[in-house]
């Protein structure tokens, strides 16, 4: 709970400001939309705390259950730092992306996205940098060794994640009109699919088909039959 509470909470915040503030938060994919570096990396750094934040928890407990208590705010700073640096850039190259595909306003070339999206989510590529996800290296305890190590994982594992989610998430962003409640549709996905298990590399379809059950499986305990009371 200590990780997943902060994490939940951020992830909320983030959202509450795209919500109330979307024009201010430069989320709208508007033609006319002219990116400066600071506003692609402030809403890079926004998409990346309300979409990413809830997807970290299990390396978050990694680091801190392999760090003793006088190291662990450093140890999660590190990681979060490494993890971050990657995402603030590609968020940006992803939204600038985005912005350029909406401008051209080319049924045909947004097709064409939508279908090198499903390619990827179907690709070996995409399974491998899941399963790759699922790694938790070993971290040293002492010293710089340490340090070095915290940042490493966080780099590596933004490495991998921002190659199993960039394509899901370039998808809301292609549209104009209800795009934060696609955000939304896709962060939850990217959540189930971290509840897969790791799989062997092949071309498929695949989704978060784990939660789906689990959601099935409730509805029917909650929607059955109540046992009469006698």
């Amino acid at each position: 709970m200590r990780v997943r509470v902060p994490l939940l909470a951020v992830s909320a915040a983030a959202w509450l400001v795209l919500v109330i503030q979307p024009h201010e938060a430069a989320v709208c994919m508007m033609p006319s939309m002219r990116w400066t570096p600071a506003s692609l990396l402030a809403a890079s750094a926004l998409m990346l705390l309300s979409m990413m934040a809830p997807l970290i928890g299990a390396p978050v407990l990694h680091v801190r259950e392999r760090s003793f208590a006088s190291r662990r705010l450093r140890a999660t700073a590190l990681f979060v730092a490494g993890y971050g640096l990657p995402w603030l850039a590609a968020g940006a190259v992803l939204l600038y992306a985005a912005s350029w595909i909406v401008s051209k306003e080319s049924p045909l070339l947004s097709a064409l996205t939508v279908a090198a999206i499903a390619a990827w989510q179907c690709s070996p590529l995409k399974q491998r940098c899941l399963n790759r996800g699922h790694a938790h290296t070993e971290l040293s305890a002492f010293g710089v060794k340490a340090d070095l190590d915290v940042l490493r994982f966080g780099l590596v594992h933004a490495w991998w994640c921002i190659g199993s989610c960039l394509g899901l998430m370039l998808l809301p962003m292609l549209f104009t009109r209800g795009h934060l409640v696609l955000m939304a549709a896709v962060t939850l996905w990217l959540i189930g699919e971290r509840l897969e298990r790791p799989m062997v590399p092949r071309w498929s379809w695949r989704g978060p088909s784990h939660i789906l059950r689990i959601a099935v499986g409730q509805a029917r305990v909650w929607g059955g039959p109540k046992p009469a009371l006698r």
